[in-house]
């Protein structure tokens, strides 16, 4: 590809945009996964597949789909920032002795922690509203509904439950996500980080792997998220911070717990981090090789 070194060198808002697609096709494609996994997380029962029948069987498929407003609403933004951010920071924080030369692996996973602190900060008031939309069982409120109920009872600090998990959570796995499909990709396709010639294939399994990868190193931490999230200020909550959660669900359901649901979570990441990444590379060629025409064409036209 002609174009790649042109792109590397400069390609400033086009990951934005990229980011946007790829976002959403992994919110579509995994969303009924993601509501198993909360569902699972908080529950004294570890089977996906009975929880999954008691709740298709009780309320029908589109139970599974409860709550996808919240983040499919946020999460063009949300990823397009990330998506954005990974690729100024990874340049950023290791300059490149050319322009035209991919970010090193060290650059990589500078500018993945980066984007996933980040990332933190828009992603938790929304996760936290996706999360209690998601275990509703009798009284069914929409997203703006659930906000301010929360806004109401805890005031505007309450929809940032659950921040400094997040981040624990996030910058780390993100670091690792990005790390480990660009290290995937060069070794399913040999120079593809340079010339940014590989195939459909090799996207979707780099990214489904660095899915699987992100999610194992910090499932434990997204165990407690999801439980300190799930409960509300009033009643008194039952854990007062992350330690004290980690502790009394040790104490009550064994270290078991912590890993609880992770097969539905690997599954999903697979899908949708397979998903996110072709979306992404695919919009990214889309989005260049249109403005590379266009400038062809002003040039034509002088």
């Amino acid at each position: 590809m002609d174009f790649w070194p042109e792109f590397l060198a400069s390609s400033w808002g086009k990951e934005f945009v990229a980011g946007g697609f790829g976002g959403i096709a992994g919110i579509i494609s995994g969303y009924p996964l993601d509501t198993l996994r909360i569902l699972q997380q908080n529950s004294k029962t570890g089977s996906a597949f009975t929880i999954l029948r008691n709740v298709v069987s009780k309320e029908g498929p589109t139970a599974l789909y409860r709550g996808m407003a919240a983040p499919l609403a946020s999460i063009t933004f949300q990823n397009a920032t990330v998506f954005q951010a990974y690729a100024i920071l990874s340049r950023t924080l290791d300059p490149l002795e050319s322009t035209k030369d991919p970010p090193s692996y060290k650059g990589v996973a500078l500018g993945g922690f980066g984007a996933g602190a980040l990332q933190s900060l828009l992603l938790s008031p929304v996760e936290l509203v996706k999360i209690r939309l998601q275990l509703q069982t009798k009284t069914q409120k929409g997203p703006k509904e659930v906000a301010k109920s929360i806004i109401k009872a805890e005031g505007l600090r309450g929809l940032f439950r659950g921040l400094g998990i997040t981040v624990l959570r996030d910058a780390p796995s993100h670091g690792l996500y990005f790390s480990t499909y660009e290290y995937v990709r060069e070794q399913l396709h040999p120079g593809c980080r340079k010339t940014g010639e590989e195939n459909l294939q090799t996207m979707l399994v780099a990214g489904g792997l660095a899915g699987v990868a992100s999610w194992i190193c910090c499932y434990p931490l997204d165990v407690v998220k999801t439980r300190l999230q799930a409960q509300s200020k009033y009643p008194p909550p039952k854990y007062t911070g992350i330690v004290d959660c980690f502790r009394k669900s040790v104490r009550e359901d064994g270290y078991a717990v912590l890993w609880r649901g992770l097969g539905t979570a690997v599954s999903r990441a697979f899908l949708v981090n397979g998903a996110i990444f072709a979306a992404y590379e695919i919009a990214l060629r889309c989005l260049l090789s249109n403005g590379s025409i266009q400038r062809e064409n002003a040039m034509s036209a002088k």
